[in-house]
């Protein structure tokens, strides 16, 4: 099918500069196995998990209607929402199972911090949780782009050890920052949604383009700090992202049999500032998020209540008409 070639173009490249960057790598080659094992993993279970989810949102009242689509019948059906919890759920098992293998006897990943996966999880716990609630509870946008920003807590205490060794005045800049950005990557994939696969896969195709940045960045440095490399960090945490959020773009692209919803746009909001911040390389991360922030931008006078701002700013159907 289309959608499988179309996902499976950034994944190669991934793969291509993967195995670049490994062949001269040998100290990488278990763990890297370990993590396409975990990864694997992770997209069948995600492809199991949301079949098995699905009723089960249904019977609880969560669910959408997918408009826009031809014939108003296709309109009238109902739609699973907030299967971002999916994806979110198994990421938080995989980074566990990560922690326990980095901390095994003879491991040589064993000199990552240990708080960067704390904070990591709980950032991304926490930010799961607020878009699940914003599912339910429909939050406003005052609460939608300053909620996250508070959320981003556990990261700021991680990298609060770096923000000592500097001024007063600059930590704080850096913790503020860094705060900053947390809520920008959560709403930038937030705000950019409303069609078919479009959260899913903006998301997989940055994590994608962050994935070959982290692995060419291991492959300049040399080769006994690769195991201690943030960069590292960062791929033991995208790898399992993409795997299960493909799982998902699987049953959400058109016409979409299940919708992410805020619970999945914040997780991944998440997801990428935990390692733009704990990876250390913040400043390249927006990079990445040009179409988000050309996005921000153009949405501004609808966010600030300027202009109306209708559900996802999307027009509606005239049946009658035909026409949007």
């Amino acid at each position: 099918k289309i959608e499988f070639v179309l996902a499976s173009i950034p994944a190669l490249a991934v793969v291509w500069t993967g195995l670049y960057t490994l062949k001269d790598t040998p100290t990488l080659w278990a763990p890297c196995a370990m993590l396409v094992l975990l990864s694997a993993f992770a997209f069948l279970v995600a492809n199991m998990l949301v079949v098995y989810i699905n009723p089960l949102i249904l019977r609880a009242g969560l669910f959408g209607m997918d408009v826009n689509k031809k014939g108003p019948s296709s309109q009238d059906t109902k739609i699973p929402e907030s299967l971002g919890i999916v994806p979110s759920t198994i990421q938080y098992f995989i980074i566990i199972a990560e922690v326990i293998y980095c901390w095994t006897k003879g491991s040589d990943l064993g000199s990552i911090r240990l708080e960067t996966f704390i904070a990591t999880l709980a950032s991304t716990s926490l930010m799961t949780f607020l878009g699940f609630a914003d599912d339910v509870l429909d939050f406003g946008w005052s609460c939608k782009l300053t909620l996250p920003v508070v959320i981003s807590a556990p990261l700021m205490m991680s990298i609060s050890d770096n923000a000592k060794h500097e001024s007063a005045f600059l930590g704080f800049v850096a913790l503020g920052c860094n705060a900053l950005l947390t809520g920008f990557c959560a709403n930038g994939i937030n705000i950019l949604s409303g069609i078919n696969g479009l959260e899913v896969g903006q998301s997989c195709i940055i994590a994608c383009a962050i994935m070959i940045h982290n692995l060419l960045q291991l492959k300049s440095e040399e080769s006994r700090s690769v195991t201690t490399s943030p960069h590292l960090f960062s791929i033991l945490i995208l790898c399992p992202f993409i795997a299960s959020s493909l799982a998902l773009l699987r049953h959400n692209w058109y016409p979409a049999k299940v919708f992410v919803g805020n619970s999945y746009t914040y997780f991944a909001g998440a997801t990428f500032a935990a390692v733009g911040v704990l990876g250390q390389f913040a400043p390249t991360l927006l990079l990445f998020f040009i179409p988000q922030f050309a996005n921000f931008v153009y949405s501004l006078p609808q966010l600030l209540g300027f202009l109306e701002c209708p559900h996802h700013r999307l027009p509606r159907l005239d049946v009658d008409r035909g026409v949007l």
